[in-house]
């Protein structure tokens, strides 16, 4: 048997448009694929919940697409570094091959694999198969790292069109001669133990999701005949099914952004929606790669404000209001019916996102990381960069942020983008008598309207934990802190 190519999946859990599969294809060797659950490599961050059961599934389906081309998906878990080279004592592999990670931990551990690899004499290459556009390749004049979106999206652009999709590998097989590599140990999914099980709280992920390429497919598709059109008006609006929800494809590489990128033009030609559709579509997908460049160029982008000056910033230690933010029960009908709808579903409708980091950080004066982390946990689309990009963006800490006195008016914001209340009824059952034009203020409805639509302030429904005036006021206060003059 010829020496095999190992290949390393990590957040690139497809065939298609899979640069580094490509490459073991390439060199005419079998190939067998190899996925680590690494919760040991120092600064690693291990995932959340939501996205641990996203995981399980994502790789099942992996792992059958594998087998019916001939090879296995071996998994197992541990430090990186020791599991690949046990794997090199296992069997003479020639090569082992991935596809790039851009945080700081991931990289030092791929740069330990690589340099490992390479002492024992075997090729160590990797790729690019998660952006658009390596953070490398877009800079300021300076040759900087750039901080602020427009400009950075317009020199990416400039730069040229993304690269296509690399040639699929679906339709190839076998990738490795059958049988040839179970002598290869390999941990059962379950032993990997992503699944809930006491209590298991994930029935409303798997009624609303499919994991895995085709699924991935199978949305995208979906998103291009009935959604992409309209979409620059209508992404903003959580009552309607109006965006693509691709996140969670793309967060474990089920789909590459290439592939999306290209399908959705490609459908545009075909008079699908508009060019500027379209270009609010891409430019979502730049907002993505705007996040995973800064993550790169600034590690601690979760942990850490990008803005020093917001260090000073008095935030306060109120657990029952985080508490009753992570329930759902402010008080406030928008931000209560996406609290409500994350925890069903794993995700959040992006306008709705902005709407309750603003009234966590703003409205109650609690530190964005707190929501950081609950997002981390509770999302399956948890991403390295997007969350802790956008949740610093709300914060007004961040690159190219919001400006701090921009706060969100979850009664506003409401009945705008939300008019006739059908995602508040959706999510927050208890307000479903409620008429439209109080539904998002419902303390400022009748008590006969309210026993009309079986609302009992206090009881059957909170009223609000804080006053939205009052807590601009103290928030614009707060502000003065972060203010040069103040230091």
């Amino acid at each position: 048997m010829s020496s095999p190519v190992l290949l390393w999946f990590r957040d690139d859990l497809r065939l298609a448009d899979n640069p580094a599969l490509e490459a073991a294809l390439a060199s005419g060797q079998p190939v067998v694929g190899l996925y680590i659950l690494d919760e040991e490599s120092p600064d690693l961050r291990p995932l959340g919940g939501a996205a641990r059961w996203w995981l399980h599934h994502a790789l099942a389906d992996l792992a059958a697409a594998l087998e019916r081309r001939g090879t296995r998906l071996l998994l197992r878990r541990g430090a990186a570094t020791e599991v690949v080279g046990s794997l090199l004592g296992e069997m003479s592999f020639s090569a082992v091959l991935w596809n790039r990670r851009y945080e700081a931990a991931a990289i030092t551990v791929d740069t330990a694999v690589k340099t490992m690899v390479r002492a024992a004499g075997l090729r160590a290459d990797s790729f690019n198969a998660s952006l658009l556009y390596e953070p490398w390749a877009v800079r300021s004049k300076a040759g900087d790292p750039m901080k602020v979106f427009s400009p950075f999206w317009r020199a990416a652009l400039a730069s040229g069109e993304p690269p296509s999709p690399v040639a699929s590998a679906a339709s190839r097989a076998p990738l490795a001669p059958a049988g040839h590599f179970d002598a290869l140990a390999s941990l059962p999914l379950v032993a990997l133990g992503l699944l809930p099980a006491t209590p298991d709280w994930a029935g409303g992920l798997r009624e609303t999701w499919r994991p895995g390429e085709d699924g991935a497919q199978e949305r995208l598709a979906a998103f291009l005949d009935d959604e992409l059109k309209g979409y620059a008006d209508g992404r903003d609006r959580p009552d309607m099914p109006s965006t693509s929800r691709l996140s969670p494809w793309l967060r474990f590489g089920n789909i590459g952004p290439r592939q999306i990128w290209h399908a959705a033009a490609s459908a545009v030609e075909q008079g699908a929606a508009s060019h500027r559709d379209l270009a609010k579509f891409h430019a979502e997908l730049g907002w993505r790669e705007f996040s995973y460049h800064l993550l790169h160029a600034f590690p601690d982008l979760a942990r850490s404000n990008f803005q020093a000056k917001f260090d000073a910033f008095p935030w306060r230690d109120d657990p029952p209001a985080l508490a009753a933010w992570q329930r759902g029960r402010t008080g406030y009908p928008l931000v209560d019916a996406g609290l409500r709808q994350l925890w069903h579903t794993g995700w959040m409708h992006n306008r709705v996102r902005m709407v309750v980091a603003s009234f966590l950080i703003k409205h109650l004066l609690l530190d964005w990381r707190s929501g950081e982390e609950w997002f981390w946990d509770t999302l399956v689309d948890a991403d390295p960069a997007s969350n802790a990009a956008s949740w610093q963006w709300v914060a007004g800490s961040g690159a190219d942020a919001a400006p701090y006195y921009r706060i969100f008016n979850p009664i506003l914001q409401g009945e705008k983008f939300d008019p006739q209340g059908d995602y508040v009824r959706r999510w927050v059952p208890e307000l479903a008598g409620m008429p439209a034009d109080v539904i998002h203020q419902p303390w400022s409805a009748s008590p006969a309207r309210l026993s009309a639509a079986g609302v009992r302030l206090g009881e059957t429904y909170p009223r609000p934990i804080v006053d939205h005036d009052a807590a601009r006021n103290r928030a614009l206060a707060a502000l003065e802190l972060t203010k040069p003059s103040a230091s």
